[in-house]
């Protein structure tokens, strides 16, 4: 019995013994057991990973978006719209039919009150242009912009566009800094949306979502699209950006659909390349010119039996203006419209948006079907007529 526990005592003494030394070797000459291990044909150890759980992340995937908003930011800019508002103090009737009747009694003479709306704007243009919303600035009597590294400037208006919602602003500031504008044709559903603005007069706020739709379109009767996207977006942040993940200008926050409707994680914001064509016609002439055709269009029926795809494309005329251009085309109710001059028709609102991009007095073509059998006609375009825009909640 001592004579095994002393061999094991001499064996335990030993491994130890051959672990320092190796441990020591490995000190000297690191990689030696790599090339003993190559020199016998032996397979290299696989490595152990702490979390072998967590899937690998694919490479360029951002970890943080905190440098996108650093390109972004110093972009954005606050906007304190001033304005008086006159008002008359009214004495109600205690009797509510006389109430109902008569309204209320004028209980004083009129008085003036100053009221001030918040909204975020975008610098454009190292000139000094700022982008905004229309309804931010709207019957403003001062115009106040709070620049990312608290400098305040006086804004003069330059124009603004009722149908799109913009307006375009110019301060007199040195070393402003520009955000960097991106392709439109990149944004896609599914890409990460940042917005950048003034939330509730918050100052400078930032919430993340995503690009939830492009292409909507809010009103039957105007040309321009929107992007929608669930980054959070609240009263104070119209007129701010909607960015990408690489802090580039895809969008200008315009409007939301609140929980007065039980929507939540509904905000539009107007595509960069809509509000860039906004920006230089406004800067160019102080207003928005628009083709016109005189008539309305809805998708194109088609029925669930018909063996036809269910997006078919084209436009169905639903309305005709008396006097129009469509109508003094010979354009009738229920024509579907397929060309527009050499492009296709994909759906109503992709004519408006052609239609809407070309200058009164244009004549172009336009191809369709009239009860089945192909027609052609020459239309000669107008300027659009103001249209009053969809009010949403913001």
């Amino acid at each position: 019995m001592k004579h095994a526990a002393g061999t094991l005592a001499f064996i335990a003494r030993f491994v130890v013994l051959g672990l320092a030394a190796a441990f020591v070797i490995s000190l000297l000459w690191p990689g030696v057991g790599d090339r003993l291990r190559s020199h016998f044909g032996l397979p290299a150890p696989r490595s152990v990973s702490s979390s072998s759980s967590a899937p690998a992340s694919r490479a360029g995937d951002p970890v943080s978006y905190a440098d996108a908003v650093a390109r972004a930011a110093p972009s954005v800019v606050n906007i304190y719209a001033n304005k008086l508002v006159t008002e008359q103090a009214l004495r109600m009737y205690s009797d509510p039919v006389l109430q109902r009747l008569f309204g209320g009694q004028p209980a004083g003479p009129a008085y003036k009150r100053r009221e001030q709306s918040l909204g975020s704007g975008v610098i454009v243009s190292s000139q000094g242009y700022v982008l905004t919303n229309n309804h931010v600035i709207a019957n403003a009597d001062d115009i106040q912009v709070l620049l990312y590294d608290g400098r305040v400037a006086k804004a003069k208006l330059i124009g603004a566009d009722m149908e799109t919602d913009l307006a375009v602003l110019k301060i007199e500031a040195n070393n402003l800094p520009v955000i960097s504008i991106a392709d439109q044709r990149a944004t896609r559903t599914g890409d990460v949306a940042l917005a950048i603005g003034n939330p509730l007069g918050l100052n400078q706020t930032v919430t993340m979502g995503i690009v939830s739709a492009i292409g909507r379109q809010l009103s039957s009767s105007s040309p321009e699209d929107f992007i929608q996207t669930d980054a959070a977006i609240n009263p104070g942040n119209s007129g701010g950006a909607l960015v990408n993940a690489s802090g580039e200008l895809i969008g200008i926050n315009t409007s939301l659909i609140g929980k007065a409707a039980n929507a939540e994680g509904i905000g539009f914001a107007i595509p960069v390349g809509n509000a860039k064509k906004v920006l230089d016609q406004l800067i160019e002439s102080g207003h928005v010119v628009r083709g016109w055709m005189g008539a309305d269009y809805a998708f194109v029926p088609v029925a669930a039996d018909s063996g036809l795809p269910a997006a078919a494309r084209g436009a169905q005329v639903t309305d005709v203006y008396p006097g129009g251009p469509a109508a003094q085309a010979g354009i009738q109710l229920h024509d579907i419209l397929l060309r527009i001059g050499p492009d296709d028709i994909v759906a109503p609102a992709d004519l408006r948006r052609h239609e809407a991009a070309l200058k009164p007095g244009s004549k172009i073509e336009i191809s369709g079907l009239r009860n089945g059998a192909p027609f052609h006609t020459q239309v000669t375009l107008t300027e659009r007529p103001p249209l009053t825009p969809t009010a949403l909640t913001d």
